[in-house]
Protein backbone atom coordinates (compact mmCIF):
# COMPACT_ATOMS: atom_id res chain seq x y z
CA UNK A 1 0.00 0.00 0.00
CA UNK A 2 1.77 3.34 -0.95
CA UNK A 3 0.81 5.75 1.98
CA UNK A 4 1.15 9.29 1.17
CA UNK A 5 -0.86 12.54 0.60
CA UNK A 6 -1.66 13.17 -2.72
CA UNK A 7 -1.11 16.78 -3.81
CA UNK A 8 -4.33 18.05 -3.22
CA UNK A 9 -4.03 16.34 0.38
CA UNK A 10 -0.51 18.06 1.08
CA UNK A 11 -2.26 21.47 0.15
CA UNK A 12 -4.72 20.90 2.11
CA UNK A 13 -2.33 19.86 5.18
CA UNK A 14 -0.43 22.83 4.59
CA UNK A 15 -3.37 24.91 4.67
CA UNK A 16 -5.09 24.27 7.67
CA UNK A 17 -1.72 24.02 9.36
CA UNK A 18 -0.49 27.67 8.57
CA UNK A 19 -4.27 28.43 9.67
CA UNK A 20 -3.50 27.00 12.93
CA UNK A 21 -0.04 27.80 13.56
CA UNK A 22 -0.50 31.36 12.26
CA UNK A 23 -3.76 32.42 13.10
CA UNK A 24 -5.32 30.73 15.88
CA UNK A 25 -2.23 30.00 17.90
CA UNK A 26 -1.23 33.04 19.11
CA UNK A 27 -4.53 33.91 20.64
CA UNK A 28 -4.69 30.32 22.46
CA UNK A 29 -3.16 31.69 26.02
CA UNK A 30 -6.23 33.97 25.86
CA UNK A 31 -8.80 31.62 24.74
CA UNK A 32 -7.43 29.10 27.54
CA UNK A 33 -7.65 31.57 30.21
CA UNK A 34 -11.43 32.65 28.86
CA UNK A 35 -12.42 29.32 29.12
CA UNK A 36 -15.41 29.97 26.75
CA UNK A 37 -16.38 29.06 23.06
CA UNK A 38 -14.72 31.45 20.74
CA UNK A 39 -16.68 32.63 17.69
CA UNK A 40 -13.38 34.31 16.32
CA UNK A 41 -11.97 30.62 15.96
CA UNK A 42 -15.38 29.77 14.15
CA UNK A 43 -15.10 32.71 11.79
CA UNK A 44 -11.30 31.51 10.98
CA UNK A 45 -12.86 28.31 10.72
CA UNK A 46 -15.73 29.34 8.05
CA UNK A 47 -13.64 31.44 6.46
CA UNK A 48 -11.42 28.55 5.09
CA UNK A 49 -14.29 26.71 4.31
CA UNK A 50 -13.50 24.06 6.77
CA UNK A 51 -17.52 23.75 7.94
CA UNK A 52 -18.20 22.77 4.60
CA UNK A 53 -15.84 19.78 4.75
CA UNK A 54 -17.27 16.16 3.72
CA UNK A 55 -20.13 17.60 1.96
CA UNK A 56 -20.50 16.78 -2.05
CA UNK A 57 -19.19 19.50 -4.03
CA UNK A 58 -22.65 19.21 -6.29
CA UNK A 59 -23.74 20.84 -3.59
CA UNK A 60 -22.09 23.35 -2.82
CA UNK A 61 -19.13 21.53 -0.55
CA UNK A 62 -15.70 21.14 -0.15
CA UNK A 63 -16.18 17.48 -1.17
CA UNK A 64 -13.69 14.64 0.56
CA UNK A 65 -14.14 12.40 2.86
CA UNK A 66 -12.39 10.54 6.03
CA UNK A 67 -8.77 11.21 5.29
CA UNK A 68 -9.93 15.09 4.39
CA UNK A 69 -11.54 15.05 7.91
CA UNK A 70 -8.29 13.49 9.78
CA UNK A 71 -5.96 16.02 7.85
CA UNK A 72 -8.03 19.07 9.21
CA UNK A 73 -9.09 17.32 12.54
CA UNK A 74 -5.16 16.55 13.04
CA UNK A 75 -3.75 20.03 11.95
CA UNK A 76 -6.21 22.03 14.49
CA UNK A 77 -5.37 19.69 17.44
CA UNK A 78 -1.96 20.00 17.09
CA UNK A 79 -2.44 23.51 17.77
CA UNK A 80 -5.59 24.52 19.40
CA UNK A 81 -7.96 20.65 20.24
CA UNK A 82 -10.78 22.67 20.97
CA UNK A 83 -11.31 23.84 17.22
CA UNK A 84 -10.89 20.44 15.94
CA UNK A 85 -12.91 18.58 18.18
CA UNK A 86 -15.82 22.35 17.17
CA UNK A 87 -15.54 20.53 13.65
CA UNK A 88 -15.92 17.06 14.14
CA UNK A 89 -20.18 17.44 14.65
CA UNK A 90 -19.99 18.46 11.05
CA UNK A 91 -18.23 15.43 9.97
CA UNK A 92 -21.19 13.72 10.72
CA UNK A 93 -23.82 15.91 10.12
CA UNK A 94 -22.98 16.88 6.39
CA UNK A 95 -23.40 13.15 5.01
CA UNK A 96 -26.00 12.98 6.69
CA UNK A 97 -27.93 15.96 5.30
CA UNK A 98 -26.27 15.41 1.66
CA UNK A 99 -27.70 11.79 1.48
CA UNK A 100 -31.14 13.03 3.34
CA UNK A 101 -32.66 16.12 2.99
CA UNK A 102 -32.99 18.39 0.33
CA UNK A 103 -33.96 21.71 2.38
CA UNK A 104 -30.72 22.12 4.19
CA UNK A 105 -28.50 21.46 1.53
CA UNK A 106 -27.65 24.67 0.81
CA UNK A 107 -27.41 26.01 4.13
CA UNK A 108 -24.62 23.26 4.61
CA UNK A 109 -23.11 23.61 1.72
CA UNK A 110 -22.49 27.21 1.83
CA UNK A 111 -19.52 26.87 5.00
CA UNK A 112 -21.54 29.06 7.31
CA UNK A 113 -23.34 26.38 8.89
CA UNK A 114 -22.03 24.97 12.74
CA UNK A 115 -23.80 21.75 13.19
CA UNK A 116 -24.47 19.59 15.81
CA UNK A 117 -24.97 15.94 16.37
CA UNK A 118 -27.93 15.18 19.16
CA UNK A 119 -27.54 11.30 21.16
CA UNK A 120 -26.71 11.34 24.41
CA UNK A 121 -29.16 11.13 26.93
CA UNK A 122 -29.16 11.08 31.09
CA UNK A 123 -30.21 7.37 30.46
CA UNK A 124 -28.09 6.98 27.05
CA UNK A 125 -24.56 7.22 27.09
CA UNK A 126 -22.58 3.89 25.73
CA UNK A 127 -25.98 2.34 25.41
CA UNK A 128 -27.02 4.69 22.57
CA UNK A 129 -30.33 2.92 21.27
CA UNK A 130 -31.55 3.40 24.97
CA UNK A 131 -32.74 7.03 23.79
CA UNK A 132 -36.50 8.03 25.45
CA UNK A 133 -36.55 11.21 23.29
CA UNK A 134 -39.94 10.92 21.18
CA UNK A 135 -40.87 12.40 17.89
CA UNK A 136 -44.78 11.70 17.31
CA UNK A 137 -45.89 12.42 13.81
CA UNK A 138 -48.84 15.09 13.44
CA UNK A 139 -49.99 15.69 9.98
CA UNK A 140 -47.20 17.09 8.29
CA UNK A 141 -45.36 17.79 11.51
CA UNK A 142 -43.74 16.02 14.21
CA UNK A 143 -43.79 17.26 17.93
CA UNK A 144 -40.27 16.21 19.90
CA UNK A 145 -39.90 15.86 23.54
CA UNK A 146 -36.97 14.58 25.36
CA UNK A 147 -33.78 15.84 26.75
CA UNK A 148 -30.00 15.66 25.52
CA UNK A 149 -26.85 16.29 27.32
CA UNK A 150 -23.02 16.67 26.93
CA UNK A 151 -24.03 18.00 23.31
CA UNK A 152 -20.73 19.35 21.47
CA UNK A 153 -21.37 22.60 19.65
CA UNK A 154 -24.95 22.90 22.07
CA UNK A 155 -25.61 27.00 22.48
CA UNK A 156 -23.92 27.70 19.56
CA UNK A 157 -24.57 25.59 15.98
CA UNK A 158 -26.61 27.00 13.94
CA UNK A 159 -28.62 23.10 13.37
CA UNK A 160 -29.05 20.67 15.50
CA UNK A 161 -29.75 16.97 14.20
CA UNK A 162 -31.95 15.31 17.17
CA UNK A 163 -31.71 12.01 17.22
CA UNK A 164 -35.61 10.62 18.28
CA UNK A 165 -37.47 7.21 18.64
CA UNK A 166 -40.43 7.23 16.11
CA UNK A 167 -41.64 3.67 16.97
CA UNK A 168 -41.17 2.65 20.54
CA UNK A 169 -41.81 -1.19 19.63
CA UNK A 170 -39.08 -0.82 16.74
CA UNK A 171 -36.49 1.51 18.22
CA UNK A 172 -33.56 0.76 16.22
CA UNK A 173 -34.59 -2.17 13.84
CA UNK A 174 -36.57 0.61 11.99
CA UNK A 175 -38.01 3.13 14.79
CA UNK A 176 -35.43 5.49 15.16
CA UNK A 177 -35.45 9.00 13.10
CA UNK A 178 -33.55 11.51 12.45
CA UNK A 179 -34.42 15.32 12.20
CA UNK A 180 -32.94 18.88 11.67
CA UNK A 181 -34.31 21.16 14.70
CA UNK A 182 -33.21 24.89 14.73
CA UNK A 183 -32.56 26.77 17.69
CA UNK A 184 -35.38 29.36 17.37
CA UNK A 185 -38.71 27.08 17.39
CA UNK A 186 -39.92 27.22 20.00
CA UNK A 187 -40.15 24.76 22.37
CA UNK A 188 -36.63 24.28 22.35
CA UNK A 189 -34.10 25.10 24.82
CA UNK A 190 -30.37 25.03 26.01
CA UNK A 191 -30.02 23.56 29.63
CA UNK A 192 -26.49 23.70 31.40
CA UNK A 193 -23.65 24.59 29.75
CA UNK A 194 -20.95 22.13 30.57
CA UNK A 195 -18.23 23.52 32.91
CA UNK A 196 -15.25 21.27 31.66
CA UNK A 197 -11.81 19.53 32.61
CA UNK A 198 -11.03 20.34 29.48
CA UNK A 199 -11.48 21.49 25.69
CA UNK A 200 -12.86 24.64 26.98
CA UNK A 201 -13.17 26.34 23.69
CA UNK A 202 -15.29 23.57 22.58
CA UNK A 203 -19.00 24.38 23.88
CA UNK A 204 -20.96 21.62 25.59
CA UNK A 205 -24.38 21.25 26.86
CA UNK A 206 -27.96 20.21 27.65
CA UNK A 207 -30.51 20.86 25.46
CA UNK A 208 -34.52 20.49 26.26
CA UNK A 209 -37.19 19.61 23.76
CA UNK A 210 -40.53 20.42 25.01
CA UNK A 211 -43.10 19.90 22.60
CA UNK A 212 -41.05 21.18 19.48
CA UNK A 213 -42.89 21.28 16.24
CA UNK A 214 -40.90 20.19 13.85
CA UNK A 215 -41.95 20.17 9.71
CA UNK A 216 -41.73 17.06 7.70
CA UNK A 217 -39.24 18.33 5.37
CA UNK A 218 -37.16 18.56 8.15
CA UNK A 219 -36.82 14.67 8.86
CA UNK A 220 -33.12 13.67 7.36
CA UNK A 221 -33.27 10.23 5.76
CA UNK A 222 -36.46 8.19 5.95
CA UNK A 223 -38.36 7.70 9.04
CA UNK A 224 -37.46 5.12 10.92
CA UNK A 225 -33.69 4.53 9.34
CA UNK A 226 -32.06 7.51 11.27
CA UNK A 227 -30.11 5.13 14.05
CA UNK A 228 -28.88 2.96 11.12
CA UNK A 229 -27.72 5.88 8.84
CA UNK A 230 -26.23 7.48 11.68
CA UNK A 231 -23.93 4.69 13.32
CA UNK A 232 -22.79 3.87 9.69
CA UNK A 233 -21.45 7.55 9.75
CA UNK A 234 -20.07 6.98 13.32
CA UNK A 235 -17.79 5.07 11.98
CA UNK A 236 -15.95 7.19 9.67
CA UNK A 237 -16.18 10.29 12.10
CA UNK A 238 -14.62 8.03 14.95
CA UNK A 239 -11.46 7.83 12.96
CA UNK A 240 -11.77 11.63 12.82
CA UNK A 241 -12.32 11.19 16.69
CA UNK A 242 -8.59 9.25 16.63
CA UNK A 243 -6.87 12.21 14.45
CA UNK A 244 -7.78 14.36 16.90
CA UNK A 245 -5.72 12.51 19.30
CA UNK A 246 -2.92 12.28 16.80
CA UNK A 247 -3.05 16.03 16.53
CA UNK A 248 -2.55 16.49 20.45
CA UNK A 249 -0.04 13.68 20.95
CA UNK A 250 2.05 15.89 17.87
CA UNK A 251 1.57 19.12 19.59
CA UNK A 252 2.93 18.23 23.01
CA UNK A 253 5.51 16.44 21.56
CA UNK A 254 6.65 19.39 19.35
CA UNK A 255 6.56 21.31 22.77
CA UNK A 256 8.39 19.07 24.72
CA UNK A 257 11.23 18.49 21.77
CA UNK A 258 11.68 22.22 21.67
CA UNK A 259 12.02 22.60 25.43
CA UNK A 260 14.02 19.34 25.94
CA UNK A 261 16.83 21.80 23.33
CA UNK A 262 16.57 25.11 25.45
CA UNK A 263 16.35 23.25 29.33
CA UNK A 264 19.91 23.13 31.05
CA UNK A 265 20.26 21.13 34.15
CA UNK A 266 23.62 19.97 35.00
CA UNK A 267 25.44 22.57 32.36
CA UNK A 268 24.00 20.78 30.03
CA UNK A 269 20.43 20.46 27.90
CA UNK A 270 18.31 17.86 29.13
CA UNK A 271 18.03 16.41 25.55
CA UNK A 272 21.57 15.43 25.64
CA UNK A 273 20.11 12.90 29.50
CA UNK A 274 19.37 9.68 27.96
CA UNK A 275 16.24 8.61 30.11
CA UNK A 276 14.82 11.86 29.01
CA UNK A 277 15.55 10.74 25.23
CA UNK A 278 14.02 7.46 25.79
CA UNK A 279 10.68 9.20 26.88
CA UNK A 280 11.09 10.99 23.64
CA UNK A 281 11.58 8.37 21.41
CA UNK A 282 8.41 6.47 22.79
CA UNK A 283 6.27 9.36 22.22
CA UNK A 284 7.69 9.51 18.97
CA UNK A 285 6.67 5.66 18.09
CA UNK A 286 3.13 5.63 19.68
CA UNK A 287 2.55 8.76 17.46
CA UNK A 288 3.61 7.20 14.29
CA UNK A 289 2.07 4.68 14.98
CA UNK A 290 -1.34 5.67 15.73
CA UNK A 291 -0.74 8.25 12.54
CA UNK A 292 -0.28 4.63 10.11
CA UNK A 293 -3.06 3.29 11.30
CA UNK A 294 -5.53 5.84 11.53
CA UNK A 295 -4.94 7.09 7.66
CA UNK A 296 -4.99 3.75 6.38
CA UNK A 297 -8.92 2.98 8.54
CA UNK A 298 -9.47 6.54 6.97
CA UNK A 299 -8.46 5.37 3.25
CA UNK A 300 -10.37 2.49 3.56
CA UNK A 301 -13.03 3.41 4.97
CA UNK A 302 -13.18 6.11 1.51
CA UNK A 303 -13.33 2.90 -0.38
CA UNK A 304 -16.07 1.30 1.25
CA UNK A 305 -13.92 -1.41 2.32
CA UNK A 306 -15.20 -3.19 5.48
CA UNK A 307 -12.21 -3.40 6.83
CA UNK A 308 -12.05 0.53 7.16
CA UNK A 309 -15.17 0.64 9.67
CA UNK A 310 -13.14 -2.75 11.48
CA UNK A 311 -10.55 -0.47 11.81
CA UNK A 312 -12.58 2.39 12.40
CA UNK A 313 -13.00 1.53 16.67
CA UNK A 314 -9.05 0.64 17.02
CA UNK A 315 -8.47 4.10 15.52
CA UNK A 316 -10.49 6.11 17.94
CA UNK A 317 -8.97 4.25 20.66
CA UNK A 318 -5.14 4.53 19.69
CA UNK A 319 -5.79 7.68 18.85
CA UNK A 320 -7.39 8.44 22.30
CA UNK A 321 -4.95 6.48 24.41
CA UNK A 322 -1.49 7.85 22.17
CA UNK A 323 -2.56 11.30 23.39
CA UNK A 324 -3.18 10.50 27.09
CA UNK A 325 0.19 8.97 27.70
CA UNK A 326 2.40 11.28 25.45
CA UNK A 327 0.79 14.40 26.73
CA UNK A 328 1.27 12.87 29.92
CA UNK A 329 4.71 12.57 29.22
CA UNK A 330 5.43 15.69 27.98
CA UNK A 331 4.17 17.38 31.39
CA UNK A 332 6.49 15.09 33.37
CA UNK A 333 9.59 16.77 30.90
CA UNK A 334 8.53 19.80 31.17
CA UNK A 335 8.38 19.56 35.23
CA UNK A 336 6.92 22.03 37.55
CA UNK A 337 6.74 23.98 34.58
CA UNK A 338 4.40 21.22 32.96
CA UNK A 339 1.91 21.65 35.62
CA UNK A 340 1.78 25.59 35.38
CA UNK A 341 -0.91 27.54 32.91
CA UNK A 342 2.02 28.92 31.48
CA UNK A 343 2.85 26.39 29.13
CA UNK A 344 0.64 24.21 26.75
CA UNK A 345 1.58 21.11 28.04
CA UNK A 346 -1.04 20.92 30.80
CA UNK A 347 -4.09 22.50 28.57
CA UNK A 348 -2.76 18.94 25.67
CA UNK A 349 -3.28 16.98 29.32
CA UNK A 350 -6.49 17.75 30.05
CA UNK A 351 -7.94 18.25 26.64
CA UNK A 352 -6.35 14.39 26.01
CA UNK A 353 -8.64 13.09 28.31
CA UNK A 354 -11.49 14.16 26.73
CA UNK A 355 -10.70 12.41 23.66
CA UNK A 356 -11.00 8.84 25.76
CA UNK A 357 -14.09 9.21 26.77
CA UNK A 358 -16.55 11.42 24.05
CA UNK A 359 -18.00 9.69 20.41
CA UNK A 360 -17.99 6.46 22.22
CA UNK A 361 -15.33 5.39 25.34
CA UNK A 362 -12.37 3.75 24.78
CA UNK A 363 -13.95 0.54 26.37
CA UNK A 364 -16.66 0.96 24.38
CA UNK A 365 -13.97 0.63 21.04
CA UNK A 366 -12.25 -2.28 23.05
CA UNK A 367 -15.80 -3.91 23.36
CA UNK A 368 -16.29 -3.41 19.53
CA UNK A 369 -13.07 -4.43 18.30
CA UNK A 370 -13.67 -7.70 20.14
CA UNK A 371 -16.72 -8.38 18.63
CA UNK A 372 -14.97 -8.30 15.42
CA UNK A 373 -11.77 -10.90 16.44
CA UNK A 374 -14.68 -13.81 17.19
CA UNK A 375 -16.30 -13.08 13.71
Amino acid sequence: MEYRFTEEEELLRKTVRNLAKDKIGPIVPELERKGEFSYEVLDLLKNQGLLALHFPSEYGGTGGGAVEDCIIIEELGRIYPSAAITIIPNTIVNPLIAGGNKKYRPRVGSGNCLDAICLTEPSAGSDAASIKTRAIRQGDHYVLSGTKIFITNGGVADIYCIVAVTDPEKRTRGGITNFVVEPDYPGFSVGKIEDKMGLLGSSTAELILDEVTVPRENVVGEEGEGFKHLMYIFDGSRIGVGAAGLGIAQGALDLAIAYAQERVQFGKPIKEFQGLQFMLADMAMQIEAARALIYKAAVLFDQGDPEGIRLSSIAKCLGADAAMRVTTDAVQIFGGYGYMRDYRVEMFMRDAKGVQIFEGTNQIQRVVTARYLFK
